[in-house]
Parts: structure tokens; C-alpha cells; sequence
């Protein structure tokens, strides 16, 4: 259910292994999906299949990033290759689409669950006309609002501590327009109306003395007094071929407690700052705008139960510090078709437990360390702009931080050197899940 990334990547696989699939969802494609649309260059190696099919639609790939704190501090990191696919998911998921579809899978589209049934035979999912379909094993692929996942009991609902609001418009270049195409610009801990000064892919460190005075653990900038934790949240322009992408998101619970601005609003005061940076020209469009959600609390413990298996956003498969959503949902989706095919029928039983330690073996590490990473980085301004100006000057560092990107060096190796590198946040990360592993405990024992 759901042909997103997730739900398409799963169904080729099955197909391809000559599994009887039927893939759902309540859209007809191509279709419209909210997104950043940037991906991690990995997906290539991951994904080798995929390479020769991206010609069909438009891509973008970037090897520059401009990456920007809380303070205006700034830095640009540059690969020596490509780092980044940018794309739009309009046209991305249709060919995932059309990729199942030339494999075998059955695609049925408006099909707008609204009830799911489980029993020792077979999952029931009953749509919004009427009709029912059945099948000895379902893959959830439904999203961040699954209905599956809520009415099996997998996931009532998501936190607001741990979910993000992404306020983003995907607009055409005659429109609105990113002055530099070839850099992807991100902006952590940005805060509305902060007024920085930095623009574009330039550097602009010395302005900082001139605009902020440092009293103990509190920022004065602009004559305003500042808490030392960052605004939980995250600014960016993702450069595409015929269009740019200009978004600003904020975790839910920061969101509703401290913004109290209107998403548009606040989207059309980001782009009016952009403009007035020379990194912006044009203007926003309200129908380019699309407000959504994003689980950005590490994966569900028990991504799966029974007959059913969730993935991509509907088990929280995002990672924590980047929101990146779209490699993690295909590798979610590629793992549980996997555990499938590795489970008789006789076994079933096993199959959540068989899928959910696929998941943990590949990305159950990374996820769970951008979360406990997104949650340190915020929690003081001065960490967010440690990593960015140590981002010059520790090009060793960021040197394996683009290859994992690019897809040369795993993860496993990469947070082996890195901890290595830094002790301070080695021990640091050590602490958070220790201390997420007491609040679990807590809550268990209603301590």
C-alpha cells in the first residue's frame, strides 16, 4: 500500500522474484508529492538499476554545499564529484512506478484506504468506495499519516517531538530562480528574521563581530537576546534542472511553541530574505506551496507485526539531522521484500522480527544517530556552528562525511573514524542513548 519509493522499490523486487504483487495507492500517477527531492548519491551504488533509468526524466546532480548556523557563520564544502541527486518526485516516483510495473507488479491506483484488518491467514484493506482487497502479507508503504500502521496498532501517532513541519515551494526557474544552480544551500538552526548577511556561496565570518556580542550563554544580535539553544529546525534551496525548491521546516513541538507564524507566511518571509541576500530572484507562487510532515524520530521499534510490514516515512525510516527520507525509504522497501522472500509461508511468524533486524543491520545506526546527533546539535547554537566552521578545518573529516555521501565508504567505517576523531561527541553520543535508554525505562516501569 503506498507507491512512493518505498512501496515502488518493494514491489520490483517481489515482482522481479515472481511474487504475485499488487500495488496500490490512492493517487494516479505521475502525481504530486511534497518534497525536497534531494538524494544522497548512494542511491546509485544501492541501487545500481536505477542509473540508466534516470535519463527518462530530469535530474540535477550538486558537489557544492553551503552550509550556514544559526549565527550566520558559514562555510562551502566542495567534492571532487557529484554528491547529490536533486529531483523532482513528481516525475522520480512515477518511474519507480513504471519500473515495478515493467517487472510484473499490478498497479491499482485510487485506492484510498480507510480500514485495515489482520488476521492468522490474511491482512483485509478496505478502501473508501468500497472495495476490499486481500492478500496473505501486506508491505505499508502509506506514508507518515499511515492508516495501516494506526489501525493495526503499529503507530497511533507520531509525537510532535518527533516529526517535522517542511514548508516548502517547487516552483519553475522563469519564476523563481537560485542565483547559483550548482550549489545546494542549507541553513540549521535558522531563525525568521535573524537577518543574517550571508549570501550565496560566499563566506562571511567577520560580519559576526559586528553583529553579535556574546553575554555568558545568551546572543545578543540585533538588540535581541537569545536563547543558547538553536531554533530546532532547518532552512534550504535545492537546485533542480527546470526548477528550484525552497523550503523551511521545524520540528513539530518547536514549531507549535515558539514560530506561531502561518506556513506561508513564514515561507514567503524566507524567500523575501533570500531576495534581499542576492541568492533569490523572482517571486513565490502560494499554488507552488505545499506545507507536510516528516518523521524525523528514528525509526519505529517494531516496524512491522504479523502480516504486515511498514516502510520509508510509515515506519519512520528519515533520517533525524538531514531529513533525508527517499534513500532510506527505498532501502526500507528493498529489505522487506527481501525478508519476504527469505520467510516460507510456514514461518511467517518470523517475518516482522526477520525484517526489522535487516533494517537495524543497514541504516539502524545511522537513523538512531541523527537523531541522537539532531538533538545535541540543537540543543546550544555554538555546536551547530562548531561543525560548520570545522568543516574547513577538518577536510579529512569532511572528506569521508562526501565520500559516504557518494557512496564509497559505508557507514560503519565512517562513524568508526569519525568517533575517533571526536572524542568529545563519541562520549557525548554515548550519554544520549544511555539517557534514552533510562527514559524508555522509566516509562516501562512508570517510574
Amino acid at each position: 500500500m503506498g507507491a512512493g519509493p518505498a512501496g515502488a522499490t518493494a514491489a520490483r523486487a517481489l515482482a522481479k522474484a515472481g511474487v504475485t504483487v499488487r500495488l496500490l495507492d490512492r493517487s494516479k500517477f505521475p502525481r504530486n508529492k511534497p518534497c525536497g527531492g534531494g538524494i544522497s548519491l548512494r542511491v546509485l551504488k544501492r541501487f545500481p538499476y536505477l542509473e540508466p533509468e534516470l535519463s527518462r526524466i530530469s535530474t540535477h546532480t550538486v558537489a557544492r554545499l553551503y552550509l550556514e548556523g544559526p549565527g550566520g557563520e558559514s562555510t562551502v564544502i566542495e567534492s571532487d564529484g557529484p554528491a547529490a541527486l536533486m529531483i523532482r518526485r513528481l516525475e522520480f516516483d512515477d518511474l519507480l512506478v513504471s519500473l515495478a510495473v515493467d517487472a510484473g507488479a499490478e498497479l491499482v491506483t485510487g485506492a484510498d484506504i480507510v480500514q485495515a484488518a489482520m488476521d492468522e491467514e490474511r491482512v483485509t484493506l478496505t478502501a473508501r468506495d468500497g472495495r476490499r482487497f486481500e492478500a496473505p502479507i501486506v508491505i505499508a508503504a502509506d506514508g507518515v499519516h499511515s492508516v495501516i500502521a494506526k489501525r493495526l496498532g503499529l503507530n497511533r501517532q507520531w509525537p510532535a517531538r518527533s516529526i517535522a513541519l517542511d514548508m516548502m515551494e517547487e516552483t519553475p526557474r522563469d519564476t523563481l530562480r537560485d542565483v547559483d544552480p550548482s550549489t545546494l544551500w542549507v541553513a540549521y538552526g535558522y531563525e525568521p528574521g535573524r537577518g543574517s548577511v550571508s549570501c550565496g556561496s560566499q563566506s562571511t565570518h567577520a560580519h559576526l563581530s559586528r553583529l553579535r556580542a556574546q553575554d555568558g550563554n545568551r546572543d545578543v544580535e540585533h538588540g535581541i537576546c537569545k536563547s543558547s539553544r538553536a531554533p530546532e529546525g532547518y532552512a534550504y534551496i535545492f537546485p533542480k534542472r527546470d526548477h528550484v525548491n525552497v523550503g523551511i521546516g521545524y520540528v513539530l513541538e518547536h514549531y507549535r511553541e515558539s514560530i506561531g507564524t502561518a506556513p506561508y507566511e513564514l515561507q514567503r518571509g524566507f524567500v523575501d530574505h533570500l531576495k534581499r541576500l542576492g541568492v533569490i530572484e523572482g517571486e513565490s507562487k502560494r499554488e507552488n506551496f505545499t506545507p507536510f510532515l516528516i518523521p524525523v524520530g528514528g525509526p519505529l521499534k517494531h516496524p512491522g507485526r504479523g502480516r504486515v510490514l511498514l516502510t520509508g516515512d510509515a515506519g519512520g525510516f528519515v533520517n533525524g539531522f538531514t531529513a533525508e527520507g527517499i534513500y532510506y525509504a527505498m532501502v526500507s522497501g528493498e529489505l522487506a521484500a527481501g525478508a519476504i522472500l527469505r520467510t516460507p509461508a510456514s514461518a511467517v511468524r518470523r517475518l516482522a522480527s526477520r525484517y526489522s533486524r535487516a533494517c537495524n543491520y543497514e541504516i539502524g545506526s545511522e537513523l538512531r544517530d541523527s537523531v541522537l546527533i539532531q538533538r545535541y546539535l540543537f540543543g546550544n547554537r555554538r555546536r551547530i556552528a562548531q561543525v560548520v566552521e570545522g568543516a574547513q578545518r577538518a577536510p579529512d573529516l569532511t572528506r569521508l562525511v562526501i565520500e559516504f555521501a557518494q557512496g564509497r565508504l559505508g557507514y560503519g567505517p565512517l562513524r568508526r573514524k569519525l568517533l575517533a576523531c571526536t572524542p568529545l561527541l563519541a562520549a557525548r553520543l554515548v550519554f544520549e542513548r544511555l539517557r534514552r535508554l533510562q527514559l524508555a525505562f522509566g516509562d516501562a516501569t512508570g517510574i
